[in-house]
């Protein structure tokens, strides 16, 4: 078998069943693996499986231990030579995955490859091509940077691969013994940024990253919501984003992530105060809530936001996953 698709599932079952009809249906000829792992939500997932797609292979966590650990916990029954990390809330569109194979065998020195992501209304998704974290870029990331990169020197859909220092994980293609030679996901993520460790440390080790634009996937969940707000989200991004820069860059790094989170919030705090007291309507909803994803992460790089920090500590209970039972590949 040459591919194996690995989707963890959390509350997702509705995703899910769209997920696997359109894998089914795009990539039939390349007859994969594809095995599903449920990090301990129990939404009925595995009853839904069992009666419309026998074929899958299904892991069921007892508990949420992240995703992160899900995914390595679902790559010890991979068999494929070739491995797709999948969300559960992706629609693969046709050809996408065949492209993505092309890609990584094509280019000598790839050692990992991501798709174009789509939102629900197939516009498209900023987040499908990253820089590696840094404290400058982190701090002073918007939605109005990323647009404008795109129109200037983003690639266009269907033009050819290209070099880029990470992609989102929410589609990644690479080798099976490559994962496996880096151990996985590093288990101390327990969501966000994990992806961009992977890049990182493969980029050191197995090759180079490149973007497919050829590769259309939907995304349902790449969107932010602009009317619900979400503390665990706004607090856990920044949390995974210093264990990254402790990693990969040091302790002193991690300081001034911190300060430049502060000054970042705190300018975008003043400016969206005004806003909000004048708006009305969608826009002073929509207005609150930037305001307390700000506040939250105000709140987090001064330290006062401890409880985000304690769940992001892997459960111990949950022991580390053994790849030396892994499938060849």
């Amino acid at each position: 078998m040459k591919l194996s698709i690995l989707i963890v599932n959390w509350n997702s079952k509705d995703y899910l069943r769209e997920c696997l009809r359109t894998v089914r249906e795009t990539c039939a000829e390349l007859d994969p693996q594809v095995v599903v792992v449920d990090g301990g939500s129990f939404d009925g997932s595995a009853e839904m499986l069992a009666a419309d797609f026998p074929e899958v292979v299904f892991v069921q966590s007892p508990d949420n231990i992240g995703f992160g650990r899900s995914n390595n916990l679902g790559f010890t029954k991979a068999t494929g030579e070739l491995l797709l990390l999948l969300n559960p809330d992706t629609e693969l569109r046709p050809g996408a995955v065949a492209s993505l194979i092309r890609c990584l065998e094509e280019l000598p020195d790839a050692g990992l490859i991501g798709a174009r992501l789509l939102n629900s209304d197939g516009s498209l998704q900023y987040s499908s091509v990253h820089s590696l974290p840094t404290p400058w870029n982190v701090a002073f990331d918007s939605d109005w940077g990323r647009r404008r990169w795109w129109r200037r020197q983003g690639p266009p859909a269907g033009g050819l691969p290209c070099e880029v220092e990470a992609v989102s994980g929410a589609c990644m293609l690479l080798r099976t013994k490559d994962f496996r030679k880096l151990g996985g996901f590093d288990s101390r993520y327990f969501m966000y940024a994990e992806d961009m460790d992977l890049c990182f440390r493969l980029r050191q080790t197995c090759g180079r990253i490149y973007h497919d634009p050829r590769a259309e996937v939907l995304h349902h969940g790449g969107g932010s919501s602009r009317t619900q707000f979400s503390k665990f989200s706004a607090v856990m991004i920044r949390e995974a984003v210093r264990v990254y820069i402790e990693t990969h860059h040091g302790k002193a790094q991690v300081l001034l992530y911190r300060f430049l989170m502060a000054l970042s919030a705190l300018t975008r705090m003043a400016i969206l105060v005004p806003i909000w007291l004048l708006a009305s309507g969608g826009k002073r909803i929509t207005t609150r809530v930037s305001l307390l994803k700000w506040i939250s992460v105000f709140r987090w790089a001064l330290g006062r936001e401890t409880w985000a920090e304690e769940r992001f500590q892997a459960p111990s209970s949950i022991p580390s996953t053994d790849f030396s039972i892994a499938g060849s590949g």
